[in-house]
């Protein structure tokens, strides 16, 4: 990228089709019809000419994380990821703690990066035997980044917001190994005001994904006036557990940011609660990172109820399961463990 004159490098997308004499993209249900040179509303895809052109083969970070930060618990606790993000987002969350990546060409023009070389990235991960994390902005915005790296061997993560047309779920699946999809509430009408667009669409992948074997994790941050009434949580907890209930799910709690600096922020008392949600939705395992202490992280058989992974804050303590069952009881917990 030249930063100095704010240009960015553009390559060839995945994911449209043509609509009369305009090009449609397929990756989001935003259902952009774009004319020659129009950028789509997620400012990272350009229609040139008759095809369509991304500018998410590049990243502002390289990080090497614990898979734990992402958040991801059920997936190889203890090990790494190459973390990288693309600029864009489908979304315009207005308590985003990375709205200068991920609000690129909306409120901040300016974004500096470098584009991502796959095979060197991949070969990277491999060497450390780490996974390679799509984070921090939209990563299916940066669709062709993660085929590239799966064609080169990586095993690709991404946290997400999960909102995906059917198409591109049904194309991105093979290419992930797990993904942490956001929830933030059922209701569509404060879905759409926080993030300026429907959930309906966010399920769908949800449920698309685990049909097609990607591991998921879910998270919600507990956001003041959208989902953290007790009826919000009980209705996206009951969803989780309809989908499966060994499906993790993780409590994030909200710190007042962007354009919600005038809320407060979550209590631990309405995590703690949070999570008796999940546990009486069937929810095998609730998660909150910080504000419930070690206990918070703990992994515990859904049958004999054994600890049996501890954790730290962004990282393993100490791993107890025995080639993924429980040592006690034999119960075998799901998720990645080699």
């Amino acid at each position: 990228m030249d930063r100095s004159s704010r240009e960015v490098t553009w390559s060839p997308a995945v994911l449209f089709e043509p609509s009369g004499t305009r090009l449609l993209c397929t990756l989001c249900p935003t259902g952009c019809s774009l004319a020659d040179g129009q950028l789509g509303a997620c400012k990272v895809r350009r229609r040139t000419a008759d095809t369509l052109e991304t500018a998410t083969r590049a990243t502002s970070v390289r990080h090497l994380d614990p898979v734990e930060r992402k958040p991801f618990y059920h997936v190889r606790p203890g090990s790494h990821t190459v973390t990288l993000a693309a600029p864009g987002c489908t979304f315009r969350c207005d308590y985003c703690v990375n709205h200068r990546i991920s609000q690129y060409g909306r409120d901040h023009d300016t974004w500096s990066a470098t584009p991502v070389d796959a095979e060197e990235t991949a070969r990277d991960a491999t060497a450390r035997d780490a996974f390679v994390a799509l984070s921090y902005s939209e990563p299916s915005l940066a669709a062709e980044l993660t085929l590239d790296l799966a064609a080169q061997g990586a095993r690709v993560l991404w946290k997400s917001n999960g909102f995906l047309t059917p198409q591109a779920a049904e194309l991105m699946a093979p290419a992930l190994t797990a993904v942490n999809i956001d929830i933030k509430g059922t209701d569509d009408a404060r879905h759409h005001k926080l993030t300026g667009s429907p959930v309906i669409p966010v399920l769908d992948t949800v449920r698309a994904l685990h049909t097609a074997g990607v591991w998921l994790e879910i998270s919600t941050p507990l956001i003041p006036g959208v989902c953290d009434s007790p009826e919000d949580l009980t209705a996206i907890a009951t969803f989780i557990a309809d989908i499966s209930p060994a499906v993790p799910w993780h409590l994030l709690r909200f710190t007042p940011t962007y354009r919600r600096t005038h809320d407060n922020p979550t209590t631990p008392s309405a995590l703690a609660e949070a999570r008796e949600i999940g546990h009486q939705a069937g929810l095998h395992h609730v998660y909150v990172e910080r504000a419930l202490g070690d206990e918070g992280r703990t992994t515990q058989c859904p049958t004999c109820r054994t600890p049996v992974i501890h954790r730290t804050i962004w990282g393993l303590d100490r791993n107890d399961l025995n080639t993924g069952t429980c040592p006690h009881c034999g119960t075998t917990i799901q998720g990645i463990w080699r």
